[in-house]
């Protein structure tokens, strides 16, 4: 009775529940509703009270001071919309929160909501295990008494608890985008949950020269349960299935792989089938097909050297580069024509007046890394007529031209930055005072300046004719016949090994939305870059700051 009395919000008397749920009826509103108390509660209070005293009104019932005090189905929502991260503290409150957080439906929230994990362990049926590419989750048959078993994971007895701790919280820092250390060839890995494994998948250029047809992938690792309390790790190397694997998290931002059995790798023809079958994933040809003998040398040089990797590989992280709203196009990953070597992945990203094309695979030549490309946004091009600019000759004076007022900027600028030194040593108080005004009218110098340059190819028209001068090698014909504007640009040449760097004036032409092009003066050769359309997920920088950081970290590494 203490205790129902405590609930309802009044003294120990009789009839406290009769009276809580009376109370109820009145407020829901009923005329003819039974007295609050009966005859013999009412002769007990008076003769508590005296004569003449009025009784005090029953306090209201209270609203629940503890969460213990709420119903345990309500809990299991709040705690289900808490981070996983947070759970375990909860669990240490008490023994009675701890009994709740062992409800699966929590866990299961916290899969599907931080990892997007859908898929449900206790209807998962055999066939049904989600997957983008059935080689990278495929589970070996075996025949045993005459009949095909499939060895799963037992997810019967698994739990989404031992999911969300064993395999996603754990494994969580390696998720998102990877640049692999591979020598000059770097390349593009994509680490992400899905269904219930965590899979790496390396990206690769089309072949070449097809560089609007989509990027191919293929699987170099995994991770999943096997057991409720072990996640596996396995290699995806090779062509003899999934096999022993390790990952380690050396620091922030970096991991690595290793297989344990490499066996795996090899192939029973030797060097020579796995060569064969390499090239014709690689490049879907086969060498008899490539006539050029400085391109068989350089295939063959990049088979000899990716092969030393195929048992340990390090992977640093890189980052989408941020995007505005005055960027000329939507900066990302963009697949380009180089020559030779073939297509390559390129990061476009805008700082301020300028855009860089950064290397995200690269060649002996120029490696991963590197800025392959610069644009000038502050200095547009206006190309000749059509037949002018058939003529190569036409179109380098243009492009020189532009170079020389750049160098003459640029040296202005420095002769003008000198001088500002000077006088900011030699004048002092009011003569400091004095310059105000003077960088004030600078500032403004340069602002109409920007205005005109920002104003100039907002003048030229939506699309123009375009075609490539006479003489500029392609790898690929089929390229846009109209841009919508043009820009100064220099380009990175290097001898092999990325000896005697040097860079030199280009145009960088903008087709549209979704591709560009690069005309290299010295070179009299035309890279087209399209733009590699996929979402990539746990991609995006914490802050402009971190992602120019990470440039500079992938640039060091090559130098």
């Amino acid at each position: 009775m203490a205790v129902c009395a405590r609930l309802c919000g009044v003294g120990p008397s009789r009839g406290c529940r009769r009276r809580g749920a009376q109370r109820e009826q009145r407020r829901e509103g009923p005329a003819d509703s039974e007295p609050d108390t009966d005859a013999e509660e009412e002769r007990i209070e008076g003769a508590r009270l005296g004569p003449g005293e009025a009784p005090a009104p029953a306090p209201a019932a209270r609203a629940p001071l503890s969460l213990l005090e709420l119903p345990p189905e309500l809990l299991v929502q709040i705690f289900g919309s808490l981070p996983g991260t947070d759970l375990p503290s909860l669990a240490r409150v008490c023994s009675t929160f701890r009994r709740i957080l062992r409800t699966d439906t929590i866990w299961r929230r916290r899969c599907r909501e931080e990892y997007g994990v859908c898929e449900n362990l206790r209807k998962l049926e055999i066939t049904g295990v989600s997957c983008r590419d059935v080689y990278a989750k495929r589970i070996n048959p075996r025949v045993k008494s005459g009949r095909f078993m499939k060895i799963l994971p037992d997810y019967e007895h698994m739990e989404y608890r031992d999911v969300y701790t064993c395999l996603l919280h754990r494994y969580r820092h390696i998720l998102g985008l990877w640049q692999p250390d591979i020598g000059p060839y770097g390349g593009l890995l994509n680490v992400v949950v899905d269904g219930l494994f965590i899979i790496g998948w390396m990206y690769l250029p089309p072949h070449d020269p097809h560089v609007d047809d989509p990027m191919r992938f293929k699987p170099l690792f995994r991770i999943h349960l096997m057991e409720r309390k072990s996640a596996t790790v396995e290699c995806m190397y090779g062509h003899k299935g999934p096999h022993n694997g390790h990952i380690q998290i050396v620091k922030k931002d970096e991991f690595s792989t290793k297989c344990n059995q490499t066996d795996h790798h090899r192939m029973s023809g030797g060097r020579q089938e796995e060569f064969r079958t390499w090239l014709r994933e690689e490049w879907g040809r086969t060498l008899e097909d490539i006539f050029h003998e400085h391109m068989q040398e350089l295939i063959l040089m990049k088979f000899i050297y990716t092969s030393q990797y195929d048992n340990c590989l390090t992977y640093r992280r890189i980052y989408l580069p941020p995007s505005s709203p005055a960027d000329l196009l939507k900066p990302g990953l963009f697949k380009g024509t180089y020559g030779s070597h073939g297509l390559e992945i390129v990061m476009l990203s805008f700082h301020g007046k300028k855009a860089k094309g950064t290397k995200i695979t690269g060649d002996p030549n120029i490696p991963a890394g590197q800025q392959t490309v610069e644009i000038d946004l502050a200095h547009p091009i206006q190309l000749p007529d059509i037949e002018n600019l058939r003529n190569f000759n036409e179109l380098s004076r243009i492009v020189l031209e532009v170079q020389e007022q750049v160098r003459r900027e640029q040296q202005q600028e420095e002769e003008e930055e000198g001088q500002d030194e000077e006088e900011g040593r030699s004048r002092q108080g009011d003569s400091q005072q004095a310059e105000q005004p003077a960088q004030k009218d600078d500032a403004g110098a340069e602002g109409t300046e920007a205005a005109g340059t920002a104003a100039a190819p907002e003048s030229a028209p939506t699309s123009q004719p375009f075609v490539l001068p006479v003489g500029v090698i392609s790898r690929n014909e089929d390229y846009p016949r109209t841009c919508r504007m043009c820009f100064y640009g220099t380009g990175l040449i290097a001898g092999h090994g990325f000896t005697s760097p040097e860079r030199t004036p280009g145009i960088f032409i903008l087709f549209d939305d979704d591709r560009f092009g690069f005309i290299w003066l010295e070179l009299k050769s035309f890279s087209l870059y399209s733009r590699i359309k996929i979402s990539f997920q746990n991609a995006e920088a914490p802050s402009r700051e971190a992602f120019d950081e990470m440039l500079k970290n992938i640039q060091s590494m090559t130098t």
